[in-house]
């Protein structure tokens, strides 16, 4: 017994002094170098909050640049008012009187797949006029390219008369038709502006690949792009001279599941189908091309790539190559009905089909035959039009090369304007950071974010295009790292995972 009380006096000693430990202090975030009491942001819809197709509260209360603002509170960052539309559903087609909203995902009960299909009615108030521009902090637009960012056009008068209209900028335009996106943002951040979030370039290229490279929406050319580029950001940064920022560069469009979602063989075909399309289509279409090499019209490895094959199981997507030789002249007499394939052959691994492709494939085109499937792919679903070209459903491996090219080039031009201001902006490898998840996925807090559509872990929208509420999160935490890693800031990150992903499919 006087051993146990010597042991728990022991302890009791022992309790003492651990409760006297002094634990080290958790460190209190700082701004560092920086001063985030007035931020400005400037961008496209990557900034917005922009997705599901529209622009709704519910996407602009998680825009990455929102959460920034919303970490950066605890220190010293103040108030972040953005263009509010009011609405639930937004505006899915603007330039159709918004007769649909977001989209949302929904069963096919044809198929049984969920695909994003539109919500009707879309609203007109998401276009409404804003009237707090006086104290806007985000001065991002969807559509915004760096030409429409400089050009007063941009804020009206409308379309078609003007192609350079885009009614988010106008309803909260300081003078629209006068006023210009940049020269507004550069109004309010040389009135005490502190902190510069600039993400400009994405739609100078976004826009010509999501259109399937198609001329109605140009690329612009590497000249064009660094003098709109370093005009745009010097404007900004010389309207407060003392401001720290942060810029990031373009993603790969391949990082994004607006070229992911639809595989390249998406047609399921029962052995019957298949052979019927190859004693109907393919075997005549085929010995045609033998034809060809044997005239010395085009060569063995041409026809190799053009020659059709149908089977039991999933086929590749029937489609138009402009790069093919045009065949059409030598398709007479009785190869006549060969014409609708003059530049056709099926697609293989190499290319990319638009996620807006999946809304057409398999259509009945009537006389015209299977949208994609006996009949080229198009961009309609109408039995009695025309099979069209379909060119804003497919990226080639030549366009896809061009693109890539650009964003390289793009790229080099926004890093060396980075490198050229060091002083005052950290710099954001938004490709890289796209790209890591898109080949590996990322892990937070035990939860799962991958670079596709797919609920319960997708990390974006349902365009394809724009991150979803949780995507925002972790692209948020992205710019986090690079601002505290340059002025030895301490901004906390957000949890992404109490940002919503994609809702389940409805019947």
């Amino acid at each position: 017994m006087r051993n146990s009380k010597k042991y728990f006096a022991l302890a009791l000693s022992m309790v003492a002094s651990a409760c006297t430990y002094d634990f080290p202090e958790t460190a209190e975030p700082t701004a560092g170098e920086a001063d985030f009491s007035k931020m400005v942001s400037v961008g496209s819809g990557l900034s917005t909050g922009f997705m599901n197709g529209a622009l709704y509260t519910a996407g602009q209360d998680a825009s990455f640049v929102n959460i920034l603002a919303q970490q950066m509170e605890v220190v010293g960052g103040g108030t972040f008012n953005q263009p509010d539309v009011n609405s639930e559903v937004g505006c899915y087609n603007p330039a159709a009187g918004c007769s649909a909203g977001r989209l949302y995902l929904k069963i096919n009960p044809t198929t049984g797949s969920p695909g994003p299909t539109p919500k009707i009615p879309g609203d007109m108030n998401a276009l409404a006029p804003f009237s707090g521009g006086a104290t806007l902090n985000n001065f991002a637009v969807p559509g915004t390219t760096l030409l429409l960012s400089l050009i007063p056009q941009t804020g009206g008068p409308a379309i078609p008369q003007n192609p350079a209209y885009n009614p988010y900028y106008t309803r909260f335009a300081s003078t629209p038709g006068v006023s210009t996106i940049i020269g507004d943002a550069a109004t309010q951040f040389g009135n005490g502006g502190t902190f510069l979030t600039f993400w400009l370039g994405n739609d100078d290229v976004l826009g010509y690949a999501t259109a399937g490279a198609s001329a109605a929406i140009p690329l612009t050319t590497n000249d064009d792009f660094n003098t709109r580029y370093n005009s745009a950001l010097s404007t900004m940064l010389s309207a407060s001279p003392n401001a720290k920022g942060v810029v990031a560069n373009i993603p790969d469009v391949t990082s994004l599941p607006f070229f992911s979602t639809v595989a390249y063989n998406p047609i399921p075909l029962d052995a019957a189908t298949a052979g019927a399309l190859t004693s109907q289509l393919a075997v005549n279409y085929n010995a045609f091309l033998d034809g060809m090499v044997g005239n010395q019209i085009i060569t063995a490895d041409e026809a190799a790539k053009r020659k059709l094959t149908y089977i039991a199981g999933n086929n590749p997507i029937l489609i138009n190559d402009e790069t093919l030789t045009n065949l059409e002249p030598y398709m007479a007499g009785p190869y006549a009905g060969l014409k609708p394939y003059a530049i056709a052959r099926q697609t293989t691994k190499n290319d990319l089909v638009c996620l807006t492709a999946g809304s057409y494939i398999g259509a009945n085109l009537g006389a015209n035959g299977v949208n994609g499937v006996s009949a080229p792919l198009t961009n309609t679903t109408n039995a009695n039009t025309q099979a069209l070209k379909g060119d804003d459903l497919i990226l080639i491996p030549t366009e896809i090369t061009q693109i890539q090219n650009s964003i390289s080039a793009f790229n080099g031009i926004i890093k060396t304007a980075a490198d050229g201001n060091a002083t005052r902006l950290a710099f954001v490898d938004a490709n890289a950071i796209l790209a890591s998840l898109k080949t590996k996925g990322a892990e937070i807090n035990g939860s799962t974010i991958t670079a596709s559509i797919a609920p319960p872990f997708g990390g974006f929208g349902l365009d394809g295009v724009y991150p979803n509420a949780r995507g925002n999160g972790y692209l948020a935490n992205a710019f986090i790292d690079a601002i505290n890693t340059k002025f030895k800031s301490s901004i906390p990150h957000c949890n992404p995972n109490n940002f919503a992903g994609n809702e389940l499919p409805v019947p």
